[in-house]
């Protein structure tokens, strides 16, 4: 008999038992956290927002779900340990699918080693997933303010790959590596609690460089200028996309991070020998203007990045 729960038997058995005082099956989780401080953060995944049944599998949107929120805790340098599932699904939503969603949320826990601990099911017209994610900080927090001027601006992994990806699944694609980083997005934890070593201010890109470069511009109170030439972008995102896909492509959850000058070579050399990719693609600056010079010197405007009440839904 198909009930509520039923579907949070099936749900919970693709996970292994959280090691907390009390989790899942009580009003509340009760968790045991060290003396470091926590960062907590909350974010949804939607249907008709940020998928499609037709373009993802279930465990594609398992794994999104939760990648989501541990792109946020990379981005603070903490280490994900627990988080919470509140899901939203349609009453005729097939129990094998919501199996096949766990699985894929579940794969991603466990290579991150983070454990669900509670949550909610509901229903409603449309499949949404909110989780809400805490990770411990060993050293203080990266954050968005604390960008200087002459500070160094690098981001990781390469630019505009997932708004390719989402190109090509209207286009008919399904396979490839820009449809892979669209579907299944990688949070840069470790690197995150490398950078927290050496960076001065950090956040991840979920709406595009050129946005979420002004939110960190405004927090700290800096301009920047960036070198369109240096940013990492593939041969196939300059081919389809050229810079501007690694301007506003939205949902690559790569890091954004400052670096103070006495730093850089020092934080270079930790992210080479981890194997970690950050490219230097400009600096800080004390006039506030964020300045795009392209490879002939010349300036262009920063375009808008993605803004969930000014565009239509990105996956149709």
């Amino acid at each position: 008999m198909r009930g509520e729960f039923s579907f949070i038997e099936r749900f919970l058995s693709a996970f292994p038992r959280a090691r907390v005082p009390l989790g899942p099956g009580d009003d509340c989780a009760v968790l045991a956290p060290s003396r470091r401080p926590l960062c907590v953060t909350t974010d949804a995944v939607v249907e008709e927002v940020h998928f499609t049944r037709a373009h993802f599998s279930p465990e594609d949107i398992g794994h999104k779900a939760l990648a989501v929120n541990l792109s946020d805790l990379a981005a603070m340098g903490a280490t994900p340990r627990w988080f919470l599932c509140a899901l939203a699904l349609p009453r005729d939503f097939p129990m094998r699918e919501l199996v096949r969603m766990a699985r894929g949320m579940a794969a991603l826990a466990r290579e991150h080693r983070v454990a669900l601990v509670g949550g909610n099911f509901t229903s409603a017209r449309e499949l949404s997933l909110t989780l809400t994610a805490a990770g411990e900080l060993q050293r203080p927090a990266l954050t968005r303010h604390g960008g200087r001027p002459g500070h160094l601006l690098y981001v990781s992994g390469t630019l505009g790959e997932a708004r390719l990806g989402l190109d090509l699944l209207r286009q008919g694609h399904r396979r490839g590596t820009a449809v892979q980083r669209q579907r299944r997005p990688q949070p840069r934890v470790a690197l995150g609690r490398l950078a927290s070593r050496f960076a001065s201010a950090a956040m991840d890109l979920s709406d595009g460089l050129a946005q979420d470069l002004g939110h960190l511009c405004e927090a700290s109170g800096v301009g920047a200028e960036v070198e369109l030439s240096h940013l990492p972008l593939s041969a196939a995102v300059r081919q389809a996309l050229g810079f501007d896909g690694g301007l506003r492509g939205g949902e690559d959850y790569e890091l954004l991070l400052s670096v103070p000058p006495a730093r850089v070579a020092a934080f270079e050399r930790a992210c080479a020998r981890a194997g970690e990719r950050v490219t230097a693609i400009g600096v800080l600056t004390r006039d506030r203007r964020r300045v795009l010079r392209d490879p002939q010197g010349r300036l262009i405007p920063p375009p808008p990045g993605f803004d969930h009440f000014r565009v239509r839904p990105p996956v149709d």
